[in-house]
């Protein structure tokens, strides 16, 4: 398995998934090694679950792709806390803000396909990739 070098959001997972406009930066993230976080996880497979899909069978095919798995720790909650005030006013989730304290704490750049996050002034590279 590679080194991680990226994080992916479950918007830039899906994208990947359905192969949507973006889906091929995705792929060469996960060649190069890719994390997503439990959270961002789950919010993926949720959507994928009420779509009827084999979520379980997914979660091994990603495993089995190199994807690491991140869990989302006590200091993931705070920064995902204290990032709530400067981007309520661009409609972040709780999810994006858990990916978004999560590639923090790991110092990696997150690959997203919402393009709200270009207007985001952090100290973590933010990649839309579509």
């Amino acid at each position: 398995m590679a080194e991680a070098g990226f994080l992916l959001d479950a918007s830039a997972l899906l994208a990947y998934l359905h192969r949507e406009p973006g889906w091929q930066r995705v792929r060469q993230a996960v060649y190069q090694g890719a994390v997503v976080g439990a959270v961002n996880l789950a919010e993926a497979l949720g959507k994928l679950a009420e779509k009827g899909v084999d979520t379980a069978s997914l979660a091994l095919k990603l495993q089995a792709l190199g994807i690491r798995v991140e869990p989302f720790l006590a200091e993931d909650a705070l920064q995902a806390a204290r990032l709530r005030p400067p981007t309520r006013s661009l409609g972040l989730s709780l999810g994006d803000r858990a990916c978004l304290a999560l590639g923090l704490r790991l110092g990696l750049p997150v690959l997203t396909a919402d393009r709200a996050w270009a207007e985001l002034d952090l100290p973590t590279e933010i990649e839309v990739i579509r």
